[in-house]
């Protein structure tokens, strides 16, 4: 029988509480002024704390955007799992086309933090190992509903291009090291696609489509749906 969590103690609940207000008020300033204006002695004036109060939450700029880009990594890796995982497993296409559109819907949602993680690179940042499993859970689904399309028997269009040694290299790591059952050309071709997504919901959330793309979602779809193929998903029998 699972023993009950201990109940929090006042403190917890206390630096709980000034954590999440110091990160609301360090997202608000992201979304006003950019992430290299963000200073913690900015976010300790408009929460009212003091700046030593703010330092023994966060002992550096960083170190509190670290936080942010992990909630944010977090949040819309949770939304694209929440989408996924409620489509039938044999319908890989249904799984792709609603795990994008979880990340293009919070991404519209949350354009600063989308341009946090996806954007251009914080100057005078360098990301921590802390990020890393966070940064990669929605490309881990999107090789696990491929691996799944080709332990189901489902193939690749034809691609006669040749993949270059170099690349080749990075591509046996990779499925060695998450992606067994994945060719080269799957590997390849679901790198693509990542980049692909990223940068079609960059391309909608900084206005570079303005005017030329009116009904944005319409042709988000079209996209990603021409992707699946790219990618040989196709709806499974029975799902």
């Amino acid at each position: 029988m699972t023993q009950p969590s201990a109940p929090r103690t006042a403190r917890a609940r206390v630096r709980e509480e000034l954590t999440r207000q110091i990160k609301e008020v360090a997202r608000r300033q992201l979304a006003a002024r950019g992430t290299a204006a963000l200073s913690l002695r900015a976010v300790a004036r408009e929460t009212g704390m003091g700046s030593s109060t703010v330092y023994r939450y966060f002992p550096s700029r960083d170190q509190l955007l670290t936080a942010l880009i992990v909630d944010a990594y977090e949040a819309v890796g949770a939304a694209a799992a929440q989408a996924e995982s409620a489509v039938s497993r044999a319908d890989v296409s249904g799984r792709w086309m609603s795990l994008v559109g979880a990340v293009r819907r919070w991404a519209v949602a949350h354009p600063q933090e989308y341009a946090l993680i996806f954007g251009s690179p914080v100057p005078g940042y360098r990301a921590p190992a802390d990020t890393v499993d966070p940064a990669v859970r929605i490309p881990l689904l999107v090789l696990q509903i491929l691996s799944d399309a080709v332990q189901s028997g489902q193939v690749l269009p034809p691609d006669d291009r040749p993949i270059p040694r170099a690349v080749r290299a990075d591509l046996k790591s990779l499925r060695e090291t998450v992606a067994p059952v994945l060719s080269d050309q799957h590997l390849a071709r679901a790198l693509a696609a990542w980049t692909q997504l990223v940068g079609s919901i960059g391309f909608e959330l900084f206005g570079h489509l303005n005017n030329v793309i009116h009904d944005y979602e319409a042709y988000f779809s079209y996209q990603m749906r021409g992707v699946a193929q790219n990618l040989g998903l196709t709806q499974s029998q029975g799902a």
